[in-house]
């Protein structure tokens, strides 16, 4: 049976693999964080990866508190860049592929149209810089790896927008959100779907590994507002959310002002199916009520 490694077990994505773990029994899955598995130590990797031998590598592990990066840009570069070059030469040596996850904050939203894998990258923030360097240095150390942006998650599990919006809305009566910043939500569980829905169609032969940068996110168009006012409409919170500009809400890391993903590359490749944004958060807001 192949081992499948998970580094950020705890995170959204991990936490939302583990979920769909039992649907995939043809593997035995090994869910490490920073208690089970030091990423940042390199013989400890190195060991974990020679004793274990995963046939695959899921790096959820990340440095991801956008606005503290800016002061702890080390800090940052060590998660975000140093960790996925680690994996891919352990990974490389020992021939377990790499399934890494990066960001949409690789762009610096100048563009009107979605942004494909080859359009021109351009970071504004010490997180954006951190995490496109991380891709290079994996694909530098492991060309055999997939790295797959995508941008806004959310899920039942960890601290994020979604679990945000509902404990400030329950809390008051006004909220003030960004309207300015399109992108689109993206639910844990889908993505973890996709990642794991890939790796079983690779061993049933049902489509071949194909190296490189895929974006995925879930299908539609929004804005923090616009995501803000689906959230309390479907989880029935009654508090008014009043629309404001990026500049009226100053952040030490500069966010792309649009940041939506071209997926036509991962849905041809591996023929998977994306949900519309709306209906996933549904979905989750359901599974938060319980």
């Amino acid at each position: 049976m192949k081992k499948i490694l998970v580094t950020g077990a705890d995170g959204q994505l991990g936490a939302a693999i583990k979920a769909l773990a039992a649907n995939y029994n043809e593997f035995e899955f090994l869910f490490t964080d920073i208690q089970e598995l030091d990423l940042t130590n390199q013989a400890a990797v190195a060991m974990f990866v020679e004793t274990e031998k995963p046939a695959y590598i899921i790096n959820c592990a990340a440095y991801t508190a956008v606005d503290i990066a800016e002061k702890e840009a080390d800090l940052a570069r060590l998660i975000n860049t140093k960790v996925p070059a680690y994996l891919g030469k352990v990974g490389q040596k020992h021939q377990a592929r790499v399934i890494h996850v990066s960001t949409d904050y690789v762009f610096d939203g100048t563009s009107y149209t979605p942004y494909t894998e080859n359009d021109l990258v351009n970071p504004e923030s010490v997180y954006g810089k951190s995490k496109l360097n991380g891709e290079i240095a994996l694909l530098k150390e492991a060309p055999s790896s997939l790295v797959i942006r995508t941008s806004w998650l959310y899920s039942i599990h960890g601290k994020n927008f979604l679990k945000t919006m509902v404990k400030l809305g329950e809390e008051r009566d006004k909220l003030r959100v960004v309207c300015d910043q399109v992108g689109t939500p993206t639910y844990a569980d889908d993505l973890a779907e996709v990642i794991l829905t890939i790796i079983s169609k690779t061993e049933n032969k049902l489509c071949d590994w194909k190296p490189g940068i895929y974006h995925y996110s879930n299908e539609g168009v929004c804005s923090w507002y616009d995501f803000a006012k689906a959230i309390h409409e479907l989880a029935g919170i009654s508090c008014h959310v009043h629309p404001i500009a990026t500049e009226e809400y100053p952040t030490p890391a500069a966010r792309p002002p649009y940041s939506v993903l071209n997926k036509s590359k991962i849905k041809r490749i591996f023929g998977v199916q994306i949900p519309y944004w709306r209906d996933s958060l549904k979905k989750c807001i359901t599974e938060l009520k319980k």
